[in-house]
């Protein structure tokens, strides 16, 4: 420890620009995590906030929240199913709307039957709908209070919603996303098809008998019909369209920075341990212990990866405090926990090449001159 100490502090200028180097990486990796949780939840948040426990959706969507459409035929064959303790319509669809008044701009609705089928599972702020025309709105977007008014198309009468709740990471698509009573969902969208006779849901909540898990119960539902695809709601969420592309994109960049930082601290370390060679083979020879070298090698890997990890998350903080358009970053403790063990992890490994050059060390060569080459 205190060879590693002094040596680095004698050298601080060299082990200050790879831990800013290592931070610098740091910066980048916790940015692009937050980035893809922040895309992942935009595109299904609401999916995830609601809350029925299953999702059946009409085959012909492959999943697809606004490509569903549950005739009553397909409602009745789920409803009887045995296991199915309850269930209720949900109605998603995305209209123009206009909020207090200024530009029009689309806006996710998603109605549904049930509160506790279907509705925002939590709200950050505010309460649940109790008439029609009352809201619950995703807390990127709207505001308590806020007037939404859904463009009517053909002088049908408009259709105002009020935001009476918010509810956190409740996007659906990249959109602004209401919840609200399946009634009001319904006189929105005759707002924009006056001629609409009946509104079809575009799914089904469902939720399963006591002596049921919602894994069973989607197996049971999935058997009875070829044209319903029952999902839980983390299934629903994960298969969405697009999620899976997200994500293994972001696994590559993912595994390009993890690459990055071991190959840059190992190659630093191998450096490092070529150039004092000769200081180290003059320690050998007056009597110093590999083992001591090697510790004192592994304890400037934790030093500079580490100081790096905690550099990095420091300089992250303050970009979560702004937003990317619709997206905003989020700093994600249990995400820099995950890294900086990662990192730490990989960084020691990248040092085992210096280390056994370390340990190949001869004190011979001392007398010899060799260790000077």
């Amino acid at each position: 420890m205190y060879l590693a100490l002094r040596e680095m502090r004698r050298a601080r200028v060299r082990f200050g620009l790879l831990i800013v180097a290592v931070s610098l990486l740091v910066v980048l990796i916790l940015a692009q995590q937050a980035i893809q949780n922040s895309l992942i939840t935009s595109f299904i948040g609401a999916i995830q906030r609601q809350s029925a426990p299953i999702l059946v959706f009409s085959t012909d969507a492959q999943r697809s929240p606004l490509g569903s459409v549950i005739s009553t035929e397909l409602q009745h064959s789920v409803e009887a199913v045995e296991g199915v303790a309850d269930s209720a319509a949900i109605g998603i669809r995305s209209l123009s709307v206009a909020v207090d008044g200024q530009q029009e701009t689309t806006a996710t609705l998603f109605g549904y039957q049930s509160a506790t089928l279907g509705g925002p599972d939590r709200l950050s702020a505010g309460r649940l709908p109790r008439r029609p025309t009352e809201a619950v709105g995703s807390d990127r977007d709207f505001a308590l209070g806020q007037q939404v008014e859904v463009v009517p198309v053909g002088g049908a009468a408009p259709v105002r919603l009020t935001v009476v709740g918010l509810a956190a990471d409740a996007q659906l698509l990249v959109t602004p996303t209401l919840f609200l009573p399946y009634a009001g969902y319904e006189q929105a969208l005759r707002a924009v098809n006056p001629a609409l006779t009946a509104v079809a849901p575009t799914l089904l909540a469902v939720r399963p008998a006591a002596s049921v898990s919602d894994p069973e119960l989607v197996t049971k539902i999935n058997g009875t019909s070829a044209d319903v695809e029952a999902l839980t709601r983390a299934g629903a969420a994960d298969g969405a369209p697009g999620v899976a592309q997200v994500r293994q994109s972001f696994k590559i960049i993912f595994a390009l920075y993890a690459m990055v930082v071991p190959l840059v601290t190992g190659l630093f370390f191998l450096i490092i341990t070529l150039q004092k060679a000769s200081s180290l083979t003059l320690l050998r020879a007056i009597g110093s212990r590999s083992s001591v070298l090697v510790r004192s090698l592994l304890v400037q890997v934790l030093i500079v990866v580490g100081g790096g990890v905690l550099l990095g998350a420091a300089l992250y903080a303050p970009l979560t405090l702004v937003s990317l358009g619709t997206l905003s970053l989020r700093f994600d403790w249990s995400a820099v926990a995950f890294w900086a063990a990662l990192l730490v992890g990989l960084g020691l490994l990248s040092a085992l090449v210096s280390a056994r050059r370390v340990l190949a060390i001869d004190p011979i060569e001392a007398t010899t001159g060799a260790g000077q080459r």
